[in-house]
């Protein structure tokens, strides 16, 4: 029997207790490129604007397998969140993600990982595995920034 192929929606949403300050916790990841150093299976990030930081800014995010993911930054929120989207190389229509911080006193911090996606034309046992995967990279590299704030 052929599995039904049909466009799919989703969140995906994870987030860890860093015990380090905001200021230190957003310059790490407020710096765009600086993905491989604690994000799971990416192997670099190379910048495509001249814009930096901020609403405009282009990512290039390289994977270990080699698979190129274009991303824009579309809302930028200093020293508190910022969000993108990617527009090439995953099997969805949409990916929305955000990176946010909330202060829990002086020198602790949330720090929560979502994304909206929605899909092409996909089974829904593929479905599950993509939220499968983007729950798995978000936990660990997650639980990679936090070893590496605190």
């Amino acid at each position: 029997m052929v599995k039904a192929k049909r466009f799919h929606s989703g969140v995906v949403k994870r987030s860890v207790v860093i015990h380090s300050t905001r200021e230190k916790v957003w310059r790490t990841i407020s710096n765009i490129t600086n993905l491989p150093q604690w994000a799971s299976g990416i192997k670099e990030t190379v910048l495509k604007s001249r814009i930096r930081k901020g609403v405009g800014a282009i990512r290039d995010v390289i994977l270990d397998d080699n698979t190129s993911l274009e991303e824009h930054i579309v809302d930028w929120r200093n020293g508190h969140s910022f969000s993108y989207v990617a527009v090439t190389g995953m099997p969805v229509r949409t990916y929305f993600a955000t990176l946010s911080i909330k202060p829990r006193g002086r020198n602790s911090v949330t720090l929560t990982w979502s994304c909206y996606i929605n899909t092409k034309k996909i089974t829904g046992g593929e479905f599950k595995q993509l939220k499968s995967d983007l729950d798995s990279l978000y936990k660990t590299s997650l639980k990679n920034l936090k070893s590496k704030l605190e």
